[in-house]
C-alpha cells in the first residue's frame, strides 16, 4: 500500500493531472470505459444483488454518465481562478482563489450501490486534478472485480488504481498518509475512518446514513404519496442510504395510506418478484438481522422471505414500539414501520430525539407546514412530496449533517470537495502605504477608520 501511495504522489508532483486538457481527457476515457464495460457491469450487479438491467441502469450507470457529461460541460469554468474584492486596508492589492487538487485521494465504496458509489466520487477526484485509489466493496465481489479490471485497463496505476480486499485491506490503506479520504458506509465504520484520518490530520468526507423519516400530513395527496414512498423505500430492496426508514402519517390518513401503499407495492414490485428480478439482501448476516425485525410489530403488508435466496418481500409494520430494535439503527432493508401522529409538534419531537437523519421527506400541500419542518429539523437533504430524487440532480449538494455524515458531493460540489481553495493576495511594489509601519496617534486614528 505504501508503494502505491508513494507512486501516485510522485506522479501527482509532475503536475500533469492539474492541466485542464488532462482532466477532460481522463473524464472522457472514464465515460468510454463505462460504455465499453456496461454489459459486464450490469451482469455483475445482477450476480451480486440480483438487480435487473433497468434498475441497475437507473440507479448505477445512468447517474454516472450524466455526472461525467455535467463535469465536462462546466469544468473549464469551475477551474478558473476566482478574483475577489479587497478592502480599503489592502488598497492596490488583488485577491484570488485558486482551486488546487489535494493530491492522492482514497475512495472507500459501499456495497449497496457498488458501482455508482465507487465511481461517482472518482469523477469528482479526477475533475479536481487528483490521483486516486479506489477500494470497492468486498461484499459485492463480481462488481468489484469488473471495476478493478475497468480501471486497470483505462488508467495508469500511478494515476488511478483499484485495490480489492476485505477489512484488512481497508485498514492497510487507512494506515497510509493520504491527502483526502472519501468514505461511504455505515456510521460505525465511519468513526473508524475518521479516527484513522486523524492520525495524519487528513481531511475527510463521510457519507453515512441514519433513520430518514417520511412525514405524511393531513393534507397530503395519498395516492401519489404512497407511490413515491413505496418506490423510494423498496428500491434496491430498501438497501439505500436515503430510503425512507419509517413513516409518520396523520391519524386521519393512516388507513387510507396503508391501503394505497399496499396497492402501489403490488403495482411497482410484484411483477419483479414473480420474475425473480427483485434485488436480494447482500449477505446472510444482513438477512438474519432483517428477519429479526419482523417480530417488532404487526406485519400488515408483505413479510414473505426465502433464506436460501436472501429474498425479503416489501414489508410494512404497524404497532411498532419506538424502543424496539427495528427503531434503533438504520434498517437498510425492505421493512417499513408506520407510525401515526395527531399534531405536527409530535413529529418534530420524535425526529429530534434521534440523530440527524441523512434525508427527510415531507408530504404536504401547505407552504406553512413545509417552512415549519425545514426550519425546525436538521437533516442532510430531502424532498417535499417526493423521495430519493434530491440526490439525482447535480445542482444540489448531497451529504449528511451530524451523525449522518460530513461534507457533500455531486456536480459542482464534487469539484469543490476534492479541491483546496488556495487564497493568494497579490500586492504591487509601486504602492506601499506607510501607515501600517508607523505607531502614532494619527496612524492609530486612521487605522480605526479603515477597520470600521
Amino acid at each position: 500500500m505504501k508503494e502505491k501511495v508513494q507512486m501516485q504522489r510522485r506522479y501527482f508532483h509532475t503536475n500533469e493531472t492539474k492541466e485542464l486538457s488532462f482532466r477532460m481527457n481522463m473524464l472522457k476515457k472514464l465515460k468510454k470505459a463505462l460504455l465499453d464495460y456496461e454489459n459486464e457491469l450490469l451482469a455483475a450487479l445482477k450476480e451480486d444483488l440480483n438487480k435487473s438491467t433497468s434498475e441497475a441502469f437507473l440507479t448505477e450507470l445512468g447517474p454516472l454518465y450524466h455526472e461525467i457529461t455535467f463535469m465536462l460541460k462546466h469544468l473549464p469554468t469551475w477551474m478558473k481562478r476566482k478574483k475577489v474584492k479587497t478592502p480599503l486596508t489592502h488598497v492596490g492589492s488583488k485577491g484570488y482563489i485558486h482551486y488546487e487538487p489535494y493530491g492522492v485521494v482514497l475512495i472507500i465504496a459501499p456495497w449497496n450501490y457498488p458501482l455508482q458509489l465507487a465511481i461517482n466520487p472518482l469523477i469528482g477526484a479526477i475533475a479536481a486534478g487528483n490521483c486516486a485509489i479506489v477500494k470497492p466493496s468486498e461484499l459485492t465481489p463480481a462488481t468489484s472485480g469488473v471495476i478493478t479490471k475497468m480501471i486497470e485497463n483505462t488508467f495508469p496505476e500511478e494515476y488511478v488504481c483499484s485495490v480489492e480486499g476485505g477489512v484488512e485491506t481497508s485498514q492497510a490503506l487507512l494506515a497510509e498518509k493520504m491527502d483526502y479520504i472519501f468514505f461511504t458506509g455505515s456510521v460505525g465504520v465511519g468513526k473508524h475512518v475518521m479516527k484513522a484520518a486523524s492520525r495524519h490530520l487528513t481531511p475527510v468526507t463521510l457519507e453515512l446514513g441514519g433513520k430518514s423519516p417520511a412525514i405524511v400530513c393531513e393534507d397530503a395527496q395519498i395516492a401519489v404519496t404512497a407511490k413515491r414512498i413505496a418506490w423510494g423505500k423498496f428500491l434496491n430492496a430498501g438497501q439505500t442510504c436515503v430510503a425512507p426508514d419509517y413513516v409518520l402519517v396523520h391519524d386521519s390518513k393512516k388507513e387510507d395510506f396503508l391501503k394505497a401503499l399496499q396497492t402501489e407495492i403490488k403495482t411497482l414490485f410484484q411483477r419483479k418478484i414473480d420474475r425473480g428480478d427483485y434485488p436480494t439482501i447482500v449477505s446472510d448476516r444482513h438477512f438474519a438481522r432483517l428477519i429479526r425485525f419482523l417480530q417488532d410489530g404487526d406485519v400488515v403488508i408483505g413479510g414473505q422471505h426465502e433464506r436460501n435466496k436472501r429474498f425479503i418481500a416489501p414489508t410494512v409494520l404497524t404497532n411498532v414500539s419506538w424502543e424496539s430494535p427495528v427503531m434503533e439503527d438504520e434498517i437498510f432493508g425492505p421493512i417499513l414501520p408506520v407510525f401515526s401522529f395527531s399534531e405536527l409538534d409530535e413529529v418534530i419531537e420524535k425526529v429530534r430525539e434521534r440523530p440527524h437523519p441523512l434525508a427527510l421527506y415531507l408530504f404536504t400541500e401547505s407552504k406553512e407546514t413545509e417552512e415549519k419542518l425545514i426550519h425546525s429539523l436538521s437533516f442532510g437533504g430531502g424532498c417535499i412530496n417526493d423521495t430519493v430524487m434530491h440526490l439525482a440532480t447535480p445542482y444540489l449538494p448531497f451529504g449528511g449533517v451530524g451523525e449522518s455524515g460530513m461534507g457533500a458531493y455531486h456536480g459542482e460540489e464534487s469539484f469543490y470537495t476534492f479541491s483546496h481553495r488556495k487564497s493568494v493576495l497579490k500586492q504591487p511594489t509601486s504602492v506601499d502605504l506607510p501607515i501600517r509601519y508607523k505607531e502614532s496617534k494619527l496612524s492609530l486614528k486612521m487605522l480605526r477608520k479603515l477597520f470600521q
